[in-house]
């Protein structure tokens, strides 16, 4: 079948390994074995396909390490290997040789170590999924200078149509042929370390932000109200303070929301988009939260004001009878030292009279 253009086998029965002639193959673009049950390492032939641009091998039960197999792919747009038995970091050559990319999915593997840097590289990169892994250190900071996250540029990943897969007579059936806009994505939950980078707030097109389910320290950044398009963000999970940002508010396109077990403080915003979240277990795990939807009330400036000053009339309250009562032992010790020498006067005058009269 040498002008073979795509092959789709996704969703079967399928077992053993991923054969090692695809050589004959020329005219291959896309290959989507997804959702079965593939065994063994991918052989690194697949990449020596010329035409090939669209990779999902995900949901199998792959392993070994990939750093061989994908090195000549760098005709890449897509890369989807999630959900396999996949060891060892992140090749460094992805954000190096993969610069075509604007789709990469390794998620629920077994991958560790740093995010590497080299990923920054990939402008056209309009989905990272990297979570569910054992990846750990920081959130690198240039992943906030992503091109495609920052631009208006839309991203509509190959879709198979009807009349891809069984031929022109399909073409009618329009719900299976309309290529949805994909969202411009970024998943990172894993076991990173470290504030949220403030860069991050300059990818202004990005529609998921999912950073939960690491241990991330620090504030929620006060630019994140910049991500005006953002429909779902996930912070829940991690060790984020301070108070929630009020640009949070001006996110009017957010619709999914997650805040949930961090050490967040402060009144809940309860304007614009807020308005909306009624769900308190998307704040709960945050004991000094306060306000709606929580049960925990906030103080109100009076009230606050108010105790502040009984605070301050009780500590002056407390100094005055101090002060009183060391004022009053001063008197009481001088009336008593005043008695004490006019006896002291009183006897001496008595002694002198009464030699006087001798």
């Amino acid at each position: 079948m040498e002008h073979l253009a795509m092959l789709y086998l996704s969703n079967n029965y399928l077992s053993g390994k991923i054969h090692n002639q695809w050589r004959d193959l020329p005219s291959l673009g896309i290959i989507d074995l997804s959702g079965n049950n593939l065994q063994g390492e991918i052989p690194s032939s697949i990449c020596s396909l010329p035409a090939l641009f669209w990779l999902k091998l995900s949901s199998n039960n792959l392993s070994g390490e990939i750093s061989f197999a994908f090195q000549n792919c760098k005709g890449l747009t897509m890369l989807d290997l999630g959900e396999n038995r996949f060891y060892a970091n992140i090749p460094k050559y992805t954000g190096k040789d993969f610069l075509s990319l604007s789709e990469l999915r390794i998620r629920a593997k077994m991958f560790s170590g740093n995010i590497p840097e080299q990923l920054c590289s990939l402008t056209h990169l309009h989905i990272l999924d990297l979570a569910l892994n054992n990846l750990s250190g920081s959130i690198p900071s240039c992943l906030g200078k992503l091109g495609a996250l920052n631009s208006l540029i839309s991203y509509s990943p190959y879709k198979p149509s009807r009349s891809d897969l069984y031929g022109p007579q399909m073409q009618m059936e329009t719900e299976m042929e309309l290529e949805m806009e994909m969202k411009k994505e970024m998943e990172l939950s894993n076991n990173l370390q470290g504030e949220i980078p403030e860069l991050i707030t300059d990818l202004s097109t990005l529609g998921t932000l999912n950073l939960s389910h690491n241990r991330l320290t620090g504030k929620i950044p006060e630019k994140i109200g910049s991500l005006q398009r953002l429909e779902t963000l996930d912070l829940s999970c991690n060790h984020l303070s301070d108070p929630i940002p009020l640009t949070m508010s001006s996110m009017t396109s957010l619709n999914s929301l997650n805040l949930s077990f961090n050490n967040l403080s402060g009144p809940i915003p309860s304007v614009n988009q807020f308005l909306t979240f009624n769900d308190p277990s998307i704040y709960e795990g945050n004991p000094e939260l306060c306000g709606p939807p929580l049960a925990t009330k906030c103080l109100m400036p009076n009230d606050r004001d108010a105790d502040g000053n009984q605070h301050v009339k009780t500590h002056k309250d407390e100094d005055e009878n101090e002060n009183l009562g060391f004022y009053l032992g001063m008197a009481l010790g001088l009336a008593f030292r005043c008695y004490e020498l006019m006896m002291m006067n009183l006897n001496r005058l008595r002694r002198m009279m009464g030699a006087e009269h001798n």
